[in-house]
């Protein structure tokens, strides 16, 4: 690493390379040899308290280590001679014993000096000085008298203490006089008065002086100031009490504070402000005191200095006062002497700069004594600010001290030359690890020492860091990483290197992430007693442990239970008025952490209004006035100004008016004769305060009413009456005793006089022998015993209404179409309406069918028309029938006559759907159709029309018609096993009505709900065919669907272990389940979800077990709102499906090879039975316990089909039967069932009687058997 010294000279103006190598200020590990050096030192002008003993500090280090000297007064002090004077020990520091001697023995100028065989360090020139506080001068304070209005200074004059007193201005009571902008203190002590007034008069002005060392305070006679008012002082423009004239200078060194005051009178009293002639005031370190008559600059610097103006003003005019500040300087240093180290044969330097106003003067001392006193030395030089040292030996160390001075003080510096030879050393423990947040500066130290000065390297992973954007090493070693990042992390190593030696030390750096909050706690505003909840929530390095702590306005969340601290949240329960402030989310970690604040505002309702006052009282109004209650942080929206009326409704407030929230006063607008009490409610944000006390009661006199009654109207009950009725005043609007009403009226249409009734305490009066609805004028005036109110308005009214008297005339109809009529008629004259008309009504029925004799009528319906309308349509009418019609007028008072009924006819329309369709003898190729006539015909049928084709197929869709009085078919040549749909309508002379649907798959009918077997019982036929492959909802036929249920018909096929159900749906519900339980049993009944569909494939099926079947939907509470009735499906004990084997090669032996083995048994059991031994038939049949022989069953699983009893041939298609069955009779002997034929048996020695047979007599009982040639595999089953 290169390394460079740099000198500086006179702010920088000079750069000075010496050998290339760079100087720094070093500490030397005290077990080297080394000069002295002072580490501590009291103060250059140091006050005393006398009471205390002195101590005067002077302490220093070197090796070895110094011993220590004084001098007093510029001579030498002898310690040892002075028995009050001790030294501590290792140590120069000086403790005077002052008692019983006075400390002011002891003033004077003291220097340290600290020295051992490698040089001399000596202290600054510390003065001590004893503090005072002197005793004020006795003085007789003359009273003071003067005129309102004039000007006054009150002197104080302190006595001159060290340190100076603290002035300040207080009564007899030790209580402070109260001053501001036009009583003030002034910066020497002065109270000004920039005018008086009467209430300045008081006889205890006091000025007291306290002096900070010794705690003392002493007091100023007291000053009697009497102020008069007959002569007293006009306005006037402002004039400067202080400072006086126009100008002024002061003085003030760099670095202290700066205080500028002006004091100014003038009535009224003048405001005074402040700006800089030339630049601007430094806002930063500006304050103003003392009501803006004091300017206060901290830290001045030369820029400070210029001219300041204070302006003071009032009304009548201003005036001005510059103040020229001068900034000096005592000296200061910009580059202070350091310590140097050098190795011998080295060069080395020292440089010291000061600054100051005006400059200072620089003087260099060696060991104490003055630079131009020592011994010549040819390997120093001194060159203005520098003392340049070359080709240094062993033995030339020394301490040289730099004295910087001007006429506002002095700088001493003592800096050290050790000239010695040591190899390198690391200051900076091993191995430490250094932990840092990612993209903040990183620094790694590498503190060394050595002669000559160790260079120092840094690696990382064994590379060389280098200077740069990323690296920056300081002269001092360290390492600075400008943004460290995750990458950054690691180890490093740092090298110490010189001619002596190398050292190495290795550092560990770890980058962590930084704590950042995410979430932070917002404002909220919460009413008492609710809850408030202030959310904080991190992100941090998880290698780092997280410390949260809130705060409340800066300090400690208050102890109480109320405040919960979770993980990310603070929790306020029932929030107080004390709760709010700022709350402080702190996340802290070792390295870093991240805060967010947030203020908790608590509200409430506000408090009442107090002090409510009323004035200004007038007949007919009252100024109210009031004290708002504490808003609770809230403010007032509104105030509501309440009454009470004692005279009418005592103990009754109405609501009277509002004011705005920054109201306290509103002028109330009052009614006569009113007892007036008011009270005043606050409202704002959270609700509406409790009210006030009621204010004092009002009374108001009487006088005439200003209102007449509101609501007026005029109608008729009965034809012959007029009812005029009004809304009554309230006790508050009838503005005197004895309020009544007089109520006027007169015909309009023929005019004539007023007929007038006075009346009271009602509100309607009943005018009788009035026209049926003429109009009339009307009005309602009120009074009282003080006199009528305002005029009335006049009211339109009718009398009352009668019934219409004649019915419409000319009434006509026109047929649109089968279903629509419209009706037409003439208007009734208005003559005949005797009141306000609404409108027609249009009474209409069915009177018969014009195809069936025997139909009843109709309920009639009524078409209402409003206002004058005089046609209307006549919708939803029932095609081919006889309707009746008539027309009346009504009004408000109820219906007129109706016309005389008309009669009309409404033309056939197109026939409603079927009745039914039922589905019957389905066999492999063909089934019938039967159907029922549509409920609504609308005409007379002239046939029927059945479409059909296969499901999902291409093939054309086949049409067939029928008569109107045939009733089924039956259809020929359909495909096994193919589902088809059917479309049946039918038609009259207008066409063909909607269609009933229904869809069928055609199978065999023997496999279709076939009842289970139980031991020892045959099956029993079923009472009526039954589709082999669908079934419908009790009974099994199929209907349209109705107009109200959602669910149509439902069917369903059996294959093997599952059942598929499809039915129809015209519901809205999603949620559609196929719901099924064992028949019988006691179990909930399982669900299954339907996807939308139709269709639905229910898997699981047990052999041999009926189950119970429905199709539900239900609504998002999962409540059933529709249901399909319960559907039965057995499941046949075994359900297969077998190719046709009969023709198989395999087969045929197999089958050979049974009959063979059959044949051996039968001649052995024969035998057998010759020798007079008994069949063992029980034994076979304990053999296996089973009574049924479970049928086998083929893979694929399908139905075997229903044959035909007489043909022994197969039928084409048809299959072997897969369920052969053994069942047991009573006889344990019988070996009849062992055989298919069921003719075979043995006789009575064991003979075997028949022979196999392909003819089947159990057809009835064991529908499931085929007529073919007897299974070889029943055969074998019955020995196993």
């Amino acid at each position: 690493m290169n390394r460079k010294r740099k000198y500086t000279l006179c702010g920088g103006a000079v750069m000075v390379l010496l050998l290339g190598h760079l100087t720094t200020a070093l500490e030397v590990p005290l077990d080297l040899q080394q000069p002295p050096t002072i580490t501590h030192q009291s103060p250059k002008d140091y006050i005393i308290d006398p009471r205390e003993n002195i101590v005067i500090h002077c302490e220093a280090k070197g090796k070895p280590h110094p011993s220590f000297s004084w001098t007093r007064n510029g001579t030498h002090f002898d310690v040892d001679k002075d028995p009050k004077v001790i030294t501590k020990p290792n140590s120069g520091t000086l403790i005077i014993d002052t008692s019983g001697e006075k400390a002011e023995v002891y003033e004077g100028v003291y220097q340290c000096t600290a020295r051992n065989q490698h040089g001399t360090a000596v202290s600054n020139d510390i003065v001590i000085r004893q503090s005072k506080s002197p005793l004020w001068s006795k003085e007789r304070n003359e009273p003071i008298t003067v005129q309102v209005g004039v000007s006054l200074v009150l002197h104080c004059r302190p006595p001159a203490g060290l340190p100076p007193p603290i002035i300040f201005w207080m009564d007899n009571n030790f209580q402070r006089l109260p001053q501001n902008s036009r009583v003030s203190q002034a910066l020497n002590g002065d109270l000004y008065f920039s005018n008086v007034l009467i209430e300045d008069t008081r006889s205890d002005y006091i000025c007291y002086a306290r002096f900070p060392h010794t705690q003392t305070i002493q007091q100023k006679q007291p000053i009697t100031v009497t102020v008069l008012d007959d002569r007293p002082a006009g306005e006037r423009a402002p004039s400067f009490m202080y400072p006086s004239g126009m100008n002024s200078t002061t003085q003030i060194l760099r670095g202290e504070t700066l205080e500028l005051e002006c004091i100014a009178d003038g009535l009224p009293t003048p405001e005074i402000s402040w700006d800089k002639e030339s630049g601007e005031l430094p806002r930063s370190r500006l304050s103003f005191l003392n009501f803006q008559k004091s300017l206060r600059i901290s830290e001045v610097t030369e820029a400070d200095g210029g001219e300041y103006r204070c302006m003071a003003s009032n009304h009548l005019g201003s005036a001005y006062h510059i103040i020229t500040v001068v900034v000096k300087a005592a000296p200061f240093w910009i580059s202070a002497p350091r310590n140097l180290i050098l190795a011998p044969e080295e060069s080395g330097m020292l440089t010291c700069l000061a600054g100051g106003s005006p400059k200072p003067t620089i003087t260099w001392s060696i060991n104490g004594n003055s630079i131009e006193n020592s011994p010549n030395d040819p390997r120093r030089k001194i060159e203005d600010n520098m003392v340049i040292l070359s080709n240094v030996q062993t033995g030339s160390s020394a301490v040289y001290q730099c004295n910087a001075s001007n006429e506002f003080g002095y700088l001493l510096a003592n800096a050290f030359v050790s000239v010695l030879a040591e190899p390198p050393r690391l200051l900076t423990p091993p191995n430490y690890v250094y932990q840092v947040i990612s993209n903040r500066p990183a620094m790694l130290d590498c503190a060394s020492f050595g002669s000559p000065l160790p260079k120092i390297s840094w690696f990382k992973d064994g590379q060389t860091l280098l200077d740069g954007e990323m690296y920056l090493v300081h002269e001092n070693g360290t390492l600075q990483i400008t943004a460290a990042q995750p990458k950054h992390s690691g180890k490093y190593t740092c090298v110490a290197t010189n001619n002596q030696g190398s050292k190495e030390n290795h550092v560990y750096l770890e980058v962590k992430e930084p704590t950042r909050i995410l979430q932070q706690p917002e404002y909220k505003v919460v009413q008492r007693g609710a809850k408030a909840v202030f959310e904080c929530k991190v992100t941090h390095d998880p290698t780092l442990i997280l410390v949260m702590i809130w705060l409340k306005d800066k300090g400690e969340l208050p102890d109480d239970d109320r405040f919960v601290v979770d993980s990310d949240s603070l929790t306020i329960n029932n929030v107080m008025e004390q709760d709010e402030g700022t709350y402080t989310c702190i996340m802290n970690t070792t390295l870093d952490q991240d805060s967010a604040s947030a203020m908790l505002t608590v509200v409430e309702r506000p408090d009442p209004p107090i002090d409510l006052e009323l004035t200004d009282q007038r007949e007919r109004s009252v100024q109210l006035t009031w004290i708002p209650g504490d808003e609770h942080n809230s403010p007032i929206q509104v105030f509501l100004i309440q009454y009470e009326d004692s005279l009418h409704e005592p103990g009754m407030w109405n609501n009277l008016t509002e004011v705005e929230g920054t109201s306290t006063t509103v002028l109330l607008d009052l009614s006569p004769y009113v007892y007036y009490s008011f009270r005043v409610l606050a409202l704002n944000d959270v609700g509406l305060s409790e009210p006030s006390l009621p204010s004092s009661q009002y009374r108001t006199n009487p006088a005439q009413p200003d209102e007449n009654p509101s609501n007026v109207e005029v109608a008729g009950t009965e034809p012959d009456n007029m009812v005029i009725s009004w809304q009554e005043l309230t006790g508050l609007q009838s503005n005197g005793p004895g309020l009544q009403y007089k109520v006027s009226w007169r015909r309009q249409d023929v005019g004539g006089d007023w007929m007038s009734v006075t009346v009271a305490n009602v509100s309607e009066y009943i005018v009788s022998d009035t026209p049926t609805f003429v109009p009339y004028e009307v009005t309602v005036q009120a009074e009282n015993n003080y006199g009528p109110g305002p005029k009335p308005e006049v009211v339109l009214g009718y009398s009352g209404e009668d019934r219409p008297m004649v019915p419409p005339e000319s009434v006509q109809m026109v047929v649109q179409n089968s279903t629509l009529a419209e009706v037409h008629w003439k208007p009734i004259p208005s003559s005949a309406v005797r009141g306000r008309m609404l409108g027609y009504k249009v009474r209409y029925w069915k009177e018969r069918s014009l195809l069936r004799e025997d139909s009843q009528p109709e309920d009639p319906r009524v078409l209402i028309l409003s206002g004058n309308e005089t046609e209307g349509h006549l919708p939803d009418l029932h095609p081919y029938s006889q309707y009746v019609i008539s027309v009346l007028a009504f009004n408000s008072k109820g219906d007129g006559p109706p016309s005389a009924g008309q009669h009309f006819e409404t033309p056939e329309g197109v026939p409603g759907p079927p009745a039914f369709i039922r589905i019957t003898n389905s066999y492999l190729d063909s089934l019938t159709v039967e159907w029922g006539p549509p409920v609504d015909d609308n005409g007379r049928l002239t046939g029927y029309m059945l479409r059909y084709q296969p499901v999902n197929n291409t093939e054309e869709l086949k049409e067939l018609t029928f008569l109107a009085n045939e009733t089924s078919v039956t259809l020929e040549n359909l495909k096994y096993s193919t589902r088809y749909m059917f479309y049946f309508n039918a038609m009259t002379i207008k066409g063909a009505g909607p269609a009933i649907t229904t869809a069928i798959t055609i199978m065999d009918e023997a496999l279709i709900r076939q009842p289970a077997i139980e031991a020892g019982k045959g099956t029993e036929p079923p009472s009526h065919p039954v589709s082999p492959v669908s079934q419908s909802v009790q009974p099994p036929f199929y209907k349209a669907r109705p107009v109200g249920p959602v669910f149509g018909s439902v069917n369903f096929s059996l294959e093997e272990d599952h059942a598929i159900l499809n039915w129809e749906y015209s519901g809205t519900e999603k949620n559609v389940f196929v719901e099924y339980v064992s028949d019988n049993s006691k179990e909930a009944w399982k669900r299954e979800f339907v996807n939308g569909s139709q269709t639905y494939r229910l898997k699981g099926l047990k052999a041999g077990v009926t189950y119970r079947v429905r199709v539900v939907a239900k609504d998002h509470a999962h409540v059933t709102v529709h249901s399909t009735d319960e559907l039965l499906i057995a499941v046949p004990a075994m359900t297969s499906r077998q190719v046709d084997i009969a023709t198989q090669g395999w087969f045929i032996g197999l089958m050979c090879a049974i009959a063979l083995l059959i044949l051996i048994l039968l001649i052995v059991c024969f035998i057998k039975r010759n020798k007079g031994g008994k069949y063992p038939v029980k034994e076979k049949e304990e053999a296996h316990q089973d009574p049924e022989i479970q049928p086998m069953k083929e893979d694929d699983g399908t139905f075997g089909e229903y044959s035909d009893t007489e043909d022994h041939k197969p039928l084409k298609g048809s299959r072997s039967p897969s369920n052969g069955t053994v069942k047991k009779d009573d006889s344990d002997d019988s070996l009849v069932d062992y055989g298919e034929g069921g003719d075979g048996q043995f006789n009575e020695d064991g003979s075997f009687i028949g022979q196999y047979s392909g003819k089947k007599e159990k057809d009835t009982a064991e529908g499931n058997e085929s007529s073919e040639a007897p299974s070889p595999v029943n055969a074998m089953n019955s020995f196993v």
